[in-house]
């Protein structure tokens, strides 16, 4: 049946909102009965929604790194460790999914990440090609590739028309974070 189907959602762009409405879906998946493991590429562990996505039964976040470089600040090295790091971590949340038999994979930051250089997207194409029928996938951020784009169900994009950035105004935990 076509509804057993998982479906793979793509919510990119420049504007804000990526995330949240992406963990919007986590919570209405959550409030269905359905499990959701969720990762964060390129994020440490202290972003506000973990903190109440914590405390959902039926949401798993996994853990990431304490310390995050934006990727321009890291050295050639550093790049080519967060790559190889980054791709295991794929294949392990791919992996645990399978495993654990979780309806919605939400894995955050992705195309920000293999747009920086730092995650394979030959490897999630290839993750997503053999996942389980019914898996939901979810990614977020900026410029997916148009195979992606191909291979998505739903791609959302959140265009920003105005941001306070722009008025010097700086993240705001809650908000931002």
């Amino acid at each position: 049946m076509e509804k057993e189907r998982g479906l793979l959602h793509l919510y990119c762009g420049d504007g804000k909102g990526k995330t949240t409405t992406a963990v919007g879906l986590s919570i209405r998946f959550a409030g269905a009965g359905k499990r959701v493991l969720l990762y964060q590429f390129m994020k440490n562990n202290t972003s506000s929604e973990r903190n109440i996505l914590e405390q959902i039964p039926l949401i798993t976040c996994e853990k990431g790194k304490d310390q995050v470089k934006f990727s321009f600040q890291m050295t050639e090295e550093e790049k080519k460790q967060e790559l190889k790091e980054n791709n295991k971590k794929l294949i392990e949340m791919f992996q645990k999914a399978k495993e654990q038999e979780y309806d919605l994979l939400f894995l955050d930051e992705t195309l920000y990440t293999i747009d920086a250089g730092l995650l394979s997207e030959e490897l999630l194409i290839e993750e997503l090609k053999k996942k389980p029928t019914k898996l939901e996938v979810v990614l977020t951020g900026r410029n997916p590739s148009e195979q992606l784009i191909q291979l998505a169900d739903y791609v959302s994009e959140i265009k920003k028309v105005k941001h306070p950035f722009e008025q010097g105004i700086s993240s705001r935990k809650g908000v931002e974070y």
